[in-house]
């Protein structure tokens, strides 16, 4: 089973969202994260309605970003947050739910255990475009943080350094520019070598 998650960008697409995100499902990713944090309430509920019924007939989970309120109302069981947005919600408020929260330190995951998150995206571990003027952590990052919490790694990563991600500790990671720019999601995914 894959164990790589992708996190969605509509922005960096070069063909219909909504095409991509069918092509990423078909890939069998472990599963999708519909971040689009830029969008109203209402469009996000209508992208995610429609990403529901995509990754359902697809088998694969999807994630709604940092609005619960619209997880419950899609009965989607997944949710990931920033870890302040988490940390607000609480354990209590996360009951019922497979949540997850974006974290950039040792204090951050724990801070992520203790409100009830049962995993953590922690990066970015190798340079990336999308934060190109902030360092990256580095694979120690993961290797300090892997046994609070299952941890992901995000940012720069590829099917080349994807290996030393998992042997640093990783259960996993995300990727969101090479998933949404690929030519081939499939042939993308499967260069990982989980699937």
């Amino acid at each position: 089973m894959s164990e790589i998650i992708c996190v969605t960008d509509r922005k960096l697409c070069g063909e219909d969202f909504l095409l991509r995100l069918r092509r990423i499902a078909e890939a069998q990713p472990k599963g999708i994260i519909l971040r689009e944090k830029d969008l109203p309430d209402g469009e996000y509920f209508a992208l995610a309605a429609k990403a529901k019924d995509i990754c359902d007939k697809r088998g694969v989970p999807m994630a709604v970003h940092g609005r619960i309120s619209v997880a419950r109302t899609l009965g989607v069981k997944w949710v990931h947050f920033p870890l302040a947005a988490a940390v607000a919600c609480g354990a209590r408020g996360l009951e019922g739910f497979y949540a997850g929260a974006s974290c950039h330190s040792s204090a951050d995951v724990e801070n992520a255990r203790k409100a009830g998150c049962k995993y953590a995206v922690v990066g970015h571990i190798f340079p990336t475009l999308c934060k190109k003027d902030l360092p990256c952590r580095g694979l120690e990052a993961i290797r300090r943080t892997a046994d609070i919490l299952p941890v992901y790694a995000i940012g720069g990563i590829t099917a080349e350094n994807y290996a030393s991600v998992r042997a640093a500790g990783a259960a996993g990671a995300c990727v969101m520019s090479g998933a949404m720019t690929c030519p081939d999601p499939e042939k993308y995914f499967r260069a990982f070598g989980d699937i």
